[in-house]
């Protein structure tokens, strides 16, 4: 008698970067209109500058699009700054920018935030500053989490590659990340791994996405090296990636982060394929489903 055959896995949940998808529309509400008209049903952003946070919650409501991720704001970007949560000196700027954080957050509805660290500050030397950032980070995600667990919410960190896209970002690698996370020792907060930076600092993403799986809490994608579609020329074979996330049984979203390299609905073809070949409608939903 044949065995029976496992359960299907469940197919990914993919969400639309309204920061680097549809670049021609100038306005979030607007960029998510078109992700939902894409086939989207989530939708994460960077720090949503200039957006307020009634607009964007009317233009998802509308278009049934769920607020997945949000980044807590830059700093002061002028300065030369990318986030503050391992910025030694900059604690009060950091605790102000999560409260604006959080309420944003809330008011959309959105469960994620991504603690962005930030940069080793000019002028100082990474190997000096070092340790001073490790303890800086650690206290303000401890911080972070306790304040964003009284709101049912998660915190994030990402690591972001410093060999071509951020040389002087302070978290780089995924064992790094790990090994603070494990430091801080805060459930509620989780690694939000993209597989662009993984890849490039890293590699061995079988092994990595293994390995680190308990701690994930979103992965972001984006073709190596060109940061274009999945499907594009470059080193990762998303096929392989996706079906070996649907094996693990990932549930969360997975961030569509990277710069279309033509018109963004022309490039969208390799999720179409992708929910075709899961036996999925245009938007991800079961042909079964009514």
């Amino acid at each position: 008698v044949a065995p029976p055959a496992p359960p299907p896995a469940m197919a990914l949940r993919f969400s639309a970067n309204l920061s680097w998808l549809f670049p021609e529309l100038p306005e979030l509400p607007a960029r998510l209109e078109a992700a939902a008209a894409a086939g989207f049903r989530a939708a994460e952003a960077a720090w949503p500058a200039g957006c307020p946070a009634p607009a964007l919650r009317a233009a998802a409501e509308r278009a049934g699009v769920r607020i997945v991720l949000l980044n807590t704001p830059p700093g002061d970007p002028e300065a030369g700054e990318m986030g503050l949560a391992a910025v030694p000196g900059r604690q009060a700027a950091f605790r102000q920018g999560l409260a604006a954080a959080v309420q944003y957050a809330k008011a959309v509805g959105c469960p994620r935030i991504h603690l962005m660290a930030g940069r080793v500050p000019l002028g100082t030397d990474r190997a000096a500053v070092a340790g001073k950032m490790e303890t800086t980070f650690i206290e303000n995600l401890r911080y972070a989490a306790d304040l964003l667990a009284q709101e049912d919410l998660t915190g994030l960190v990402e690591p972001i590659n410093n060999r071509i896209t951020d040389p002087r970002y302070y978290l780089n690698t995924l064992h790094q990340a790990a090994a603070i996370l494990e430091k801080v020792e805060r459930p509620n907060l989780k690694l939000q791994l993209d597989l662009f930076h993984c890849q490039i600092m890293d590699g061995n993403l079988s092994r990595n996405l293994e390995t680190y799986f308990p701690l994930i809490g979103h992965i972001q994608i984006a073709q190596v090296p060109g940061r274009h579609e999945p499907d594009s020329p470059g080193e990762l074979n998303f096929p392989y990636i996706f079906e070996l996330l649907e094996s693990l049984g990932y549930t969360g979203y997975v961030g569509c982060e990277y710069a279309p390299k033509g018109d963004t609905l022309e490039g969208l073809g390799w999720l179409r394929s992708y929910w075709e070949s899961r036996g999925l409608q245009h938007g991800g939903t079961s042909k079964t489903a009514e």
